[in-house]
């Protein structure tokens, strides 16, 4: 069963009141970087290749088509018990954009990124809503203890 939006609130700080969705809460823009080098992800573990951060004009980016590594501004923790799941606000696929995202397992917690596929040249502000977090209950037998435990927190 998934959670209401209040409930969702109430494992995150700082949001706005226009942030609380029924069903979720939407997560802002904070950063916007472009990959310059290559990763690589196999059975023995992976690299995130190099990038560098797209700095917006007055707090705007504007933003050709291609794609693009965007992290939210909001620091999220996924309680014990749930699973969380990040979609795209429609605004953003309105706009010829899609946002591709991972689940995000019980325990963990940062601020997270998500890929920003731009199909047609779009501004965005720093502070808009890009996303949805909606959080299910879950069995799991272990929480979260990956690489990007506390990613972006400092």
């Amino acid at each position: 069963m998934f959670k209401s939006g209040h409930f969702v609130a109430a494992q995150l700080e700082d949001l706005r009141d226009d942030q609380i969705q029924p069903n979720g809460v939407d997560l802002t823009l904070d950063a916007v970087f472009e990959q310059v080098e290559a990763g690589r992800v196999g059975r023995d573990g992976k690299t995130v290749g190099g990038r560098e951060r797209i700095e917006g004009e007055d707090g705007i980016f504007d933003l050709s088509p291609g794609g693009y590594v965007v992290r939210y501004a909001e620091v999220v923790r996924i309680p014990d018990g749930h699973v969380g799941f990040l979609l795209p606000r429609s605004s953003l696929l309105r706009n010829s954009c899609m946002l591709d995202t991972a689940v995000w397992d019980a325990g963990y917690e940062g601020r997270g990124e998500g890929l920003l596929e731009v199909h047609h040249r779009i501004e965005l502000e720093a502070g808009a809503r890009i996303a949805q977090l909606v959080l299910a209950e879950a069995a799991h037998q272990n929480t979260y203890e990956g690489s990007y435990q506390g990613e972006h927190l400092s």
